[in-house]
């Protein structure tokens, strides 16, 4: 099993939902990335979707592309992003890493030059935003020969029939777009995502994650009563962004909203209700 099974299941049998915090490479500096990612692991979290800046990110907002011209200006590429990942590692082996970027920086670097290092480095799982899974049978089988989990996006515009393809192609977990639009959009309609959740569980067994408009605890605290894992970013890039002058200021903020999700998450009531859906089970 990769990290991202392990630890899905051992939430799973907690009862329990995955915190998975968004932040970018790179964004402010190298050094701070590390230091926050191992901040980020004291407060809570699961998982860390570790961004790769890209000069042309389609999926994201204004706050995350903000976040990756600086990373770019920075100097960051994909190799230092991996090596961002391998510094992490040094002391810690066992919080799952997954990169989100664009299918660019993989091309060029080559489909089993990327696979072999991303994996030399202890990434965990990648996710290609414009890869469709269509396209993606070369690049999948190269991340599970070395040990990694390719995941896919699912959106509310997501037939049922595209929707069977996804998760055959996915493994680890699969990700719900919750909204149309963009990173950092508002106006979630809960009602709305917990169908779709269940809709998804009832064709795969894989955990589902949901990203996209989650800001605040509260927020948090409903879609872990429906999800197997709570994906924010755009309200943790945008902390990053205000008190990017100070390093301690900075990780404060991000892993004092943090700890308030991962704490109201814990003490969901719809989490573990006499009517909550089981994680991973078909949904009614």
């Amino acid at each position: 099993m990769s990290r991202i099974s392990i630890r899905m299941q051992e939430l799973r049998d907690g009862g329990r939902s995955a915190l998975v915090p968004y932040i970018m490479a790179g964004d402010p500096d190298v050094d701070q990335t590390v230091a926050l990612m191992h901040a980020m692991v004291e407060a809570g979290v699961d998982m860390i979707e570790l961004g790769v800046p890209f000069s042309d990110p389609m999926a994201d907002g204004p706050v995350i592309q903000k976040a990756a011209e600086r990373a770019l200006a920075g100097g960051m590429n994909l190799r230092r992003v991996l090596g961002i990942v391998q510094q992490f590692r040094r002391e810690d082996a066992r919080t799952p890493v997954v990169l989100m970027g664009y299918l660019n920086p993989v091309e060029r670097m080559g489909y089993e030059a990327f696979a072999e290092a991303a994996a030399g480095a202890g990434v965990d799982g990648v996710l290609t935003v414009d890869l469709p899974p269509e396209e993606a049978d070369t690049f999948t089988r190269l991340l599970r020969t070395a040990g990694m989990d390719p995941i896919f996006l699912l959106s509310p515009t997501t037939t049922e029939t595209r929707m069977r393809a996804v998760c055959e192609a996915a493994s680890g977990f699969v990700y719900y777009v919750s909204l149309k639009g963009v990173t950092g959009a508002a106006s979630l309609d809960m009602d709305d995502v917990a169908r779709r959740v269940a809709a998804i569980r009832a064709v795969t067994d894989l955990p589902v994650g949901v990203g996209f408009g989650i800001s605040d605890a509260p927020t948090a605290a409903r879609m872990a009563a429906v999800a197997d894992a709570v994906v924010v970013g755009s309200a943790l890039v945008r902390r990053m962004e205000e008190h990017a002058g100070d390093p301690v200021q900075m990780r404060d903020a991000v892993t004092a909203l943090l700890a308030q999700m991962r704490q109201a998450m814990d003490s969901s009531e719809g989490r573990n209700g006499p009517e909550a859906t089981p994680a991973g089970a078909p949904g009614g």
